[in-house]
Order: structure tokens, then C-alpha cells, then sequence
């Protein structure tokens, strides 16, 4: 499959070369390699060599003919996803509690099932939520992008917000850093812990609303992602999140966690264009 993208420089930066250019946009190594052989990458129509300036305003065509899918494919679920944003290379949906994000062996009721539902054809996978953590999933529709967005993702640069409803909030400041190692729990494989040799482990919060009931509405981020992290970090806190029926003993049977992606921030991949998408409040099921 061949890969095509189009993109003015903007006005607003400094001439770059082309080789530097692509490597601000994120295009893997052999992808580069193969654009300068093949001439594939165009400046105003006309191919330009890795040393030469792309200036303000110029027009970048780039011709991805290499490019290797590196993904299962995902039978259909017959379920339609909760969409929440889409173009011609990425789907954000809003993926429920207790949904996983995707298939082992011959599961089919996944949300990336539910996405190859939608598209017709197997989306790739960018990145994972919990299963019972609801919220903001994005899916690459082609794997030409998907590079892009996992580059992003270990730079920290895809950004990405929750909300939780937490209980015991009193012991919570307004705001803060949590620094506490994540390791597992040696006597319940499903679950993590605190340990002193655990991985580091970054979480910022922010209490955006304390109830009557000594129960607080947060804002968190993650510097580090580790598993049930923000999970984690709460309960050690002190302060679990309501539903969790790992990590919170007074959670009750059926209980939904109380724990939802609500934002995030990407760089479009092949371009400059920084998108920002948020979860519509009246999606977050614990906020009234």
C-alpha cells in the first residue's frame, strides 16, 4: 500500500532542510532512507535533495510506498463505537468501563473490534486503556501513522488527562505530584502495588471539586505509564477511586470505576497541526 500526505510548511518557523524536516515529522529512519532513493519527497513539485531548505509556505509532498503493516486483523464485533472524532487517518472514540481495547485469540466484543466494525477494515492500535477505565481511545486508521503517534507517546508530547471520583479526599492537597514506585503485588497477579523496587512512577493531580460526602472530583496526568497506575496512587494515597474493585474494599458488586481519559493532545502526524479533543462532560457517567 502506498501512503500519500501533503503538507504547507508554516509561515511562522525557520527554513529547514529537508532531511531535518523529516525528522521533525517524525518519519521513521527507513521510511527517510527510502523517500530520498525512490525521490519521493517533493518540495513545490519538484524533488529536492536532504540538504536543501524548505522555507515558509513551501508545499511537502511525501510518497510512503514502504510502509509494512505490522498488525492482526480484527474481525468485526457488528457493534458501532461511540465516536467522538474522526479524519482521513484517525478515529477517537469513547471506549465504556468493562470493554477491553483489544482482542486475544477469538475474542470479537472489543472496542477495536467495534472500530473494524465502523471502517469496514482492521484499524491499528496506538495505545490501550484499562478495561474497566471508560473514556478518549484513539485508533490509526492506516499504519502510516502509527509511528507518528507512538514517537509522541514515549516523548510524552501525546498528552493525556483523567477524572475520578475519589473517596477520603481530605487527605488530598489541592494539587500535586505523586512519587511512589509501582511494582506488582506478589500475592494477586492482577493487581500492582507500592514497593520501594518498584519502576518510578509519576502521577500529577488536581482536585477540581470536593463533595459534601468527603468524596472529591480529580484532574490527574501521567509522567510515567505503568499499569492501574493512577489506581495505585490513589488507593496508597489513601484516597481510592470509587467503583475500583481492586485497589478500593468499599467498592460494591457491579459498581462502575469511577475513572475516565477525558482529554488529550496530539500532534497530527505529517504536520504541524496541534489537536486538542475532549470528552463531552455529559459522557462522564459520575459527573452530574
Amino acid at each position: 500500500m502506498s501512503y500519500y500526505f501533503t503538507l504547507n510548511y508554516p509561515p511562522n518557523r525557520q527554513p529547514v532542510t529537508v532531511g531535518d524536516l523529516l525528522r521533525v515529522l517524525l518519519v521513521p529512519r527507513k521510511w527517510r532512507h527510502y523517500l530520498r532513493i525512490e525521490q519521493n519527497v517533493l518540495v513545490n513539485g519538484h524533488y529536492r535533495h536532504f540538504s536543501d531548505l524548505v522555507y515558509p509556505n513551501d508545499q511537502v509532498e511525501l510518497l510512503l510506498n514502504r510502509v509494512e503493516p505490522n498488525q492482526q486483523p480484527y474481525p468485526a464485533s457488528t457493534q458501532i463505537p461511540d465516536i467522538i472524532y474522526e479524519d482521513d487517518n484517525l478515529l477517537v472514540i469513547n471506549k465504556p468501563a468493562g470493554q477491553k481495547t483489544h482482542p486475544n485469540l477469538a475474542e470479537t466484543n472489543t472496542a477495536l473490534n467495534d472500530c473494524a466494525t465502523y471502517l469496514g477494515t482492521t484499524p491499528f492500535i496506538v495505545h490501550r486503556l484499562d478495561m474497566l477505565t471508560s473514556g478518549l481511545l484513539l485508533v490509526a486508521k492506516n499504519p502510516a501513522v502509527v509511528p507518528s503517534l507512538n514517537r509522541q507517546l514515549t516523548t510524552k508530547t501525546f498528552h493525556r488527562e483523567y477524572l475520578a471520583l475519589v473517596t477520603a479526599s481530605n487527605v488530598l492537597k489541592d494539587s500535586g505530584i505523586i512519587n511512589l514506585p509501582i511494582g506488582k503485588d506478589p500475592d494477586d497477579q492482577r493487581k500492582r502495588m507500592v514497593v520501594p523496587s518498584g519502576l518510578n512512577s509519576l502521577t500529577n493531580y488536581q482536585v477540581l471539586e470536593r463533595r459534601a460526602n468527603q468524596t472529591a472530583l480529580v484532574k490527574l496526568s501521567l509522567e510515567t505509564g505503568r499499569t492501574h497506575q493512577i489506581r495505585v496512587h490513589l488507593a496508597a494515597l489513601g484516597c481510592p477511586i470509587i467503583g475500583d474493585p481492586l485497589y478500593n474494599p468499599e467498592a460494591l458488586p457491579g459498581q462502575l470505576l469511577h475513572l475516565t481519559a477525558y482529554q488529550m493532545s496530539f500532534t497530527q502526524p505529517f504536520s504541524f497541526e496541534r489537536k486538542q479533543l475532549k470528552l463531552p462532560l455529559t459522557k462522564v457517567g459520575f459527573i452530574k
